[in-house]
């Protein structure tokens, strides 16, 4: 004997059915934002036993620009590379200067030192760079630790910010263009704003030659920002799959492309360093080159 369901039961279980649904799908949405947190910035500092709140300010306006100066943990990341890089050249320092030949640390700093001299600033800059060996050094061995950073548990990469890849290219473009000044002098470097071209194109020269000056930054900015954020959000990708199949055998496969590509992203956080400054050794050393030309002309 069969027995009539009513309406309201059959909209009971639509209903039950739908809310599954909803909260099946809100699940994996959490699990993706809670994936998502380790790759973006956040106010709290993640550690084995729990998470630590960072300190948060008010936001204060400048010319009505709103600035916020709390701390997150892309900045405690910045300082702690910051500090370890102070270290490891301290050390470094102290290592070589008591013995006449490098060993261990010392001699590993030293390699790296004399690749960048020898391999980025010479032949990109000629003798003349040699003043900013400091400046260039200083540059890849902070980005270095802070691409590093990111690949520790509970670790982040700063350079994974815009807003900290966009910081370092502000520093360059300025020693970009304090280096051509002091090459060329003042007059010789605004002269070379008008692409050498008769005076009735300088309004189209101009505009278009400072435009040159700010994309050389930019694109150091972009580069080293979406190579870093690259790596982990396809990192953060394979770790979904894991959960959306939930299967052992599945996992496997996922689980080796992830050892994989942290593989590949320690290959990865060497090569954005010396990308960096070996771009910035480049735009540094045709403002040199293009003042040793124009002296090369002026002797003929």
């Amino acid at each position: 004997m069969s027995v009539p369901v009513s309406s309201d039961t059959t909209a009971l279980h639509h209903a039950a059915d739908s809310l599954a649904a909803v909260s099946h799908v809100a699940g994996e949405h959490n699990m993706f934002a809670e994936l998502l947190h380790h790759v973006q910035d956040s106010n709290e500092l993640e550690i084995p036993f729990g998470h630590v709140s960072l300190p948060q300010f008010d936001p204060f306006m400048i010319a009505g620009i709103s600035f916020d100066m709390s701390i997150t943990k892309h900045v405690v990341f910045l300082w702690i590379s910051a500090a370890l890089l102070l270290l490891f050249a301290v050390l470094a320092a102290g290592r070589n200067r008591r013995s006449a030949v490098p060993t261990g640390f010392g001699n590993l700093v030293e390699i790296f030192i004399v690749f960048i001299r020898d391999e980025i600033v010479l032949p990109n800059m000629g003798t003349a760079g040699l003043r900013y060996v400091p400046y260039l050094l200083t540059t890849f061995f902070f980005i270095l630790i802070m691409n590093l950073a990111g690949l520790v548990p509970y670790g982040a990469t700063a350079t994974g910010n815009v807003s900290v890849t966009a910081g370092l290219a502000i520093i360059a473009f300025f020693v970009i263009q304090a280096s051509a000044i002091r090459a060329q002098g003042m007059g010789h470097y605004l002269a070379h704003l008008t692409g050498g071209v008769h005076w009735i194109l300088w309004p189209i020269m101009i505009p278009i030659e400072i435009l040159g000056l700010f994309t050389k930054p930019f694109a150091l900015c972009i580069r080293l920002f979406a190579n870093m954020t690259g790596g982990h959000i396809v990192i953060v990708a394979l770790f979904g799959l894991i959960f959306i199949f939930k299967s052992y055998f599945i996992a496997v496969g996922p689980f080796a492309f992830i050892l994989g590509i942290l593989m590949l992203e320690i290959f990865v956080a060497f090569l954005q360093a010396y990308i960096f400054t070996m771009l910035t050794a480049l735009f540094m050393g045709l403002g040199i080159q293009a003042a040793e030309a124009h002296s090369e002309e002026g002797h003929a």
